[in-house]
């Protein structure tokens, strides 16, 4: 691998490393904060959604953790062992994709069931709305940064980051219109919708064999 490959690549793993820290900081504080005024306002929308931020606080160590070892311990010119991390990696984070698939499902089902309307606590929206607004633009990062380097396991964090973002517009809207027009099922039905999108990247991350 010729030296101006080399550097190109250690350029965008100290990219992905910074994505990654972003991340890290944004979702502890989004987790935390969720599923406090979850539990305060007995939200199970908001508890459902801090649950997610923890899922996606977990993929995002780990992916974090993946380029550390790449770009310190001297992997960026070595492609066979810049495989294998990525490769394990991919894995880990389209299990943890399908996880969160999985719960998403099972938390709008049971909303269904129940017939839980979306409740509200400023905190929470606060939260939601930094989320909207912010996660689409953090993935889109991220994915231009795995189209960069041909990383899958950061395309399937990027997944779950543009999910976080979705889900918080799915919060925002289900309450408002919970509030506007009393439609108690609207939340769980929105959130149906990305189940497929998550299954299908969690699915092609976790048989990764790319590099």
């Amino acid at each position: 691998m010729s030296e101006a490959i080399v550097f190109e690549r250690s350029s965008a793993l100290r990219t992905a490393l910074r994505l990654e820290i972003i991340t890290l900081v944004w979702m502890a504080i989004e987790a935390a904060v969720a599923l406090a005024a979850g539990i305060i306002a007995r939200s199970l929308l908001l508890v459902a959604f801090g649950i997610d931020s923890a899922i996606e606080l977990a993929s995002a160590v780990v992916v974090f953790r993946r380029f550390q070892i790449e770009l310190h311990e001297k992997f960026v010119g070595n492609q066979e062992d810049a495989k294998g991390i990525e490769r394990k990696t991919a894995r880990i984070a389209g299990y943890l994709l399908l996880l969160l698939s999985a719960y998403v499902l099972l938390q709008a089902v049971f909303g269904l069931v129940t017939r839980h309307a979306a409740e509200t606590s400023p905190l929470g929206i606060a939260v939601a709305i930094i989320a909207a607004i912010g996660m689409p633009l953090l993935a889109q990062a991220k994915l231009r940064v795995a189209n960069r380097i041909e990383s899958r396991s950061l395309r399937a964090d990027a997944m779950e980051t543009l999910a976080c973002g979705y889900l918080a517009w799915v919060l925002l809207i289900g309450l408002g219109l919970n509030a506007i027009t009393h439609w108690w099922w609207i939340d769980s039905v929105a959130a149906l919708a990305i189940v497929p999108l998550l299954i299908r990247e969690g699915w092609e991350s976790g048989r990764s064999e790319a590099a």
